[in-house]
């Protein structure tokens, strides 16, 4: 694995309609992480949203998971969808305090997404990012800002995870506005809008986009041609990258990521 890697994955690994799709006729239901963990170099962990996990839970997906794997955790609703982010201290705390260290190295950037309600306010939303620690029992942690309302997309939210070192992430989305200025040391990107009707949820001219984007992100670089809010460069840095195939045509994200992760190879 190289030093700043570009990691692909997809948005957890128990869902119905990849069974005889991407996980083989018969696999046993438990061997499913085991078998997308071989496949993809990530995945993004959704039931974190939805709900409290024992610290076992995550002990057995690190163990389950192969090295250099990377698992993503959605952070809970009960912090994000809230009228104050200020106010979310305690939210944060035990989420941050589930048990997730149990990862080790194998924890990847937690991702901090809102609705698309949630609407730009500086004071408070400068706030909720001075709560977001740097590190949990002793390891590091790495934060994504996923926001979804145009009003967002002004310099001083910018500059707002910039001074916070957080990323904010990247959603190639044909429901809600995107933003793909660079704020942290790594980059985060959905791709949210793959259909049914090919076989990888993107064509083939649309991966090899994207595969030029990853390597460009991981090289410290910005693609062209994304909407950017602030015209100046970011600081030119090797960064890790993670790209998860996510939502839209959900049956084909596995097929996507693979093709991704064929390309860059």
């Amino acid at each position: 694995m190289s030093k700043h890697p570009i990691r692909v994955g997809i948005g957890g690994w128990t869902y119905e309609p990849w069974r005889g799709v991407f996980f083989p006729e018969g696999l046993a239901h438990k061997k499913e992480l085991e078998y997308a963990s071989r496949a993809m170099t990530a995945i993004e962990v959704n039931g974190t949203y939805y709900s409290t996990q024992k610290p076992a839970t995550f002990a057995t997906w690190a163990k389950t998971a192969p090295d250099g794997f990377v698992f993503a955790l959605k952070a809970s609703r009960y912090t994000t969808n809230r009228k104050v982010l200020a106010e979310a201290g305690e939210s944060i705390e035990r989420f941050l305090g589930q048990g997730i260290v149990g990862l080790g190295d194998k924890l990847g950037p937690i991702l901090w997404q809102f609705m698309a309600t949630k609407k730009f306010d500086a004071e408070d939303f400068g706030a909720f990012l001075k709560l977001l620690p740097a590190e949990q029992d002793g390891i590091a942690l790495r934060h994504a800002i996923h926001v979804r309302h145009e009003s967002f997309a002004v310099p001083e939210f910018i500059a707002l995870c910039r001074a916070a070192g957080v990323a904010l992430v990247y959603a190639d989305s044909v429901d809600y506005p995107a933003i793909a200025d660079v704020t942290g040391d790594f980059v985060y990107a959905r791709l949210e809008s793959a259909v049914e009707e090919v076989t990888t949820g993107y064509t083939d001219t649309q991966l090899d986009h994207w595969t030029t984007a990853a390597q460009l992100w991981a090289k410290g670089g910005a693609p062209e041609g994304l909407p950017y809010v602030d015209a100046a460069a970011p600081k030119k840095q090797a960064r890790d990258t993670f790209i998860f195939f996510i939502n839209g045509a959900k049956v084909r994200a596995p097929a996507g990521a693979m093709a991704l992760i064929e390309r860059l190879a």
